[in-house]
């Protein structure tokens, strides 16, 4: 029989993510196999306590824990067929002491990684509604062609490091503890090179201009990231690459703003075609479009183009496209129309075009 997760960690069933933590870090570094060297019962209980952790700690697989049981995270524990499902992360705060401790959590000795890489991309508002794919040029860091990546001179290769025989990590007995540190002769890449390659200095990389296309999907915004994986600088002497990432940054529209997914324009309108009503052609970033305008449209009022506005970048259709009313005033006003607009003032009983007009409301408030 298996024994119930909260039982294995010592908590609650209705404890909280930290005091889940605290109860698998206490465990972890108890029966962490570094401290207890061909110790098969605590090697056991190390693998119950981190398959325990990985399913309580999530959410979901939580519910279904508590719900189901172990029949509800079958196969999702985290905990596969000889491993166990290890998170190093709750170790974060105490990084630099558990490092010495237990050589990083690691197995021994660990190629570099290449750095990550960010360039920055200028686009129009037009493409940041519909997406485009763009080419851009970055400087990065590429396997050496001399020597193919491995730091070694031609006809050489790195050799196996004596001070720990290839692990990237030599032991110490201190007390109670076996601590285990980076090597300082192969700084924790197990490897020697002791012919360097005089073409990259023995980096196994060098400088070079790389030309990319990238795919923006429709919807981005000034300061949205994409993320290229394997695309930024190699690392030296062989390693997985760096990341790109492109931060992308949006041309404002001389017409339209954004609110979200929606494009907005805001549009001046003359009275006559609010009070009467019309038709008015209007811009669009897919070209010309006639809107109808009913009688009696209020300023302020919205006309809405349902989706004909931003991409989503969730895939799920596109914003829409606001056209936000506002009045046109003519300035200036010819002897016509003057007379035009005194006489629809009469007959509105309005007085227009003189300073007792103030006078006139102020008695209203005061009365």
């Amino acid at each position: 029989m298996r024994r119930d997760f909260y039982e294995v960690l010592g908590v609650d069933r209705n404890c909280d993510s930290v005091e889940l933590k605290a109860a698998y870090r206490r465990l972890a570094v108890q029966f962490h196999p570094d401290k207890n060297a061909g110790d098969r019962d605590a090697e056991e209980k190390f693998k119950e306590a981190s398959e325990a952790y990985s399913v309580l700690s999530d959410r979901e697989k939580r519910e279904r824990y508590d719900r189901f049981g172990h029949d509800g995270v079958r196969g999702g524990g985290g905990a596969g067929p000889g491993g166990f499902g290890f998170d190093a992360s709750v170790f974060s705060d105490f990084s630099d002491l558990f490092g010495q401790f237990f050589g990083g959590f690691s197995g021994g000795a660990r190629p570099a990684v290449g750095e990550d890489v960010v360039a920055r991309l200028d686009i129009r508002f037009s493409e940041a509604a519909f997406g485009l794919e763009a080419p851009i040029t970055i400087r990065r860091q590429e396997p050496c062609e001399a020597c193919r990546g491995t730091g070694a001179e031609p006809g050489t290769r790195p050799e196996r490091c004596p001070a720990c025989g290839g692990r990237g990590q030599v032991r110490y007995a201190q007390g109670f503890f076996a601590v285990s540190r980076t090597c300082p002769t192969c700084r924790g890449e197990g490897m020697r090179i002791a012919s360097p390659c005089s073409a990259c200095a023995g980096q196994g990389r060098t400088d070079r201009e790389h030309k990319i296309t990238i795919r923006i999907p429709g919807g981005v915004e000034t300061g949205s990231r994409l993320r290229l994986a394997g695309e930024g600088n190699a690392a030296p002497r062989g390693g997985a690459a760096g990341d790109l990432y492109v931060i992308i940054s949006v041309e404002e529209h001389e017409l339209f703003a954004r609110e979200g997914d929606d494009i907005v324009l805001p549009m001046e309108i003359p009275f006559p075609v609010l009070a009467l009503g019309g038709e008015l052609e209007i811009p669009t970033l897919e070209g010309p479009e006639t809107i109808s305008v009913a009688p009696g449209t209020p300023v302020g009022k919205e006309i809405r183009l349902r989706h004909r506005g931003m991409e989503r970048l969730a895939g799920r259709g596109r914003g829409d496209f606001v056209v936000r009313i506002s009045v046109r005033v003519p300035k200036p006003v010819g002897k016509e129309e003057k007379a035009l607009l005194e006489e629809y003032a009469r007959l509105l009983d309005v007085t227009v075009g003189k300073p007792r007009a103030f006078s006139r409301v102020k008695k209203i408030f005061e009365s």
